[in-house]
């Protein structure tokens, strides 16, 4: 296994460059990362990976490597950033986690190159999205930390716990963690302040999916359905519904993980398991 990380890029039909890290030897599989999240996420996971694969870890526009978003941008765009990907990479292998899960299926819709297709909690379908209004009001207001607190009450992420918080202690929390990265730097990551614009884009992009899944009994590519035993509810609606009109579908569910399962360890994942899964579906 290679230890050495390329940065490269390679530019999306609207000219907007998205950069993406390089790393290991083999067959080509991308990683699409999900919300409040990067390609630096999965590092851990892609170096798990390496020795089998070469692994290609874009990040979606808005974040780190990559351009920013245009005015109008939509689903159609984030499939073309990663069709723009698999097709300057030549990989036939995807995994997705969460939106970028959404992402990924839709991507494997339209581009037959795509031979094998791993998913995490896709959020299409079921995810709940009345929040993004109050979400964007806040942002629009300068109120980051509670404008996160919103989504993240409003999407039933993080800790059960933590979420019965009363909001006020939340966004003291959120904006505390946030001033910490600021001094003290987010080291590979995105930090959470440059994040928080980007899920308004991601809502969209699941908004988007309702009312398609039909759609996905035309994918001929062999899928993968992963979720985390400690996924919420409709994630794993999500995934008995993919189950339900996919072709080529099986199903895992790794008792114990949550929604972060493929991030790395420090942010609450065990890439190393889930890495596992996808070494036993991606071999011939």
């Amino acid at each position: 296994m290679t230890n050495q990380i390329d940065e490269l890029t390679v530019t999306s039909a609207d000219g907007t460059t998205i950069g993406y890290y390089r790393l290991g030897r083999g067959p080509g599989l991308v990683i699409s990362h999900g919300g409040m999240g990067s390609a630096y996420n999965h590092i851990q996971q892609a170096r798990a990976l390496a020795a089998a694969y070469t692994v290609y870890l874009p990040d979606r526009r808005g974040r780190g490597l990559s351009g920013p978003y245009r005015p109008g941008h939509d689903l159609r765009q984030d499939v073309a950033d990663l069709s723009a990907v698999i097709t300057a990479t030549g990989s036939r292998y995807l995994f997705g986690l969460s939106v970028g899960a959404t992402i990924a299926l839709r991507t494997a819709l339209s581009l037959p190159a795509v031979d094998k297709l791993a998913v995490y909690d896709p959020g299409a379908f079921t995810a709940p999205t009345a929040w993004l209004a109050r979400y964007e009001r806040e942002l629009a207001a300068g109120r980051t930390a509670a404008a996160l607190v919103t989504a993240m009450k409003g999407a039933r992420m993080g800790p059960a716990l933590m979420r019965a918080l009363p909001r006020r202690l939340l966004e003291q929390g959120t904006d505390l963690a946030m001033r910490g990265e600021e001094r003290k730097g987010s080291g590979g990551y995105v930090p959470m302040r440059d994040l928080a614009p980007t899920l308004a884009h991601d809502v969209r992009a699941l908004v988007a999916m309702e009312g398609r899944l039909d759609d996905f009994r035309a994918l001929r590519a062999d899928v993968l359905l992963l979720g985390g035993g400690r996924s919420v509810r409709y994630q794993k609606a999500s995934l008995a519904a993919l189950e339900g009109v996919l072709p080529r579908a099986t199903r895992v569910e790794l008792a114990g993980l949550g929604h972060e399962g493929p991030w790395n360890a420090d942010r609450g994942g065990d890439p190393e398991r889930v890495a596992r899964e996808l070494r036993r579906f991606f071999t011939p």
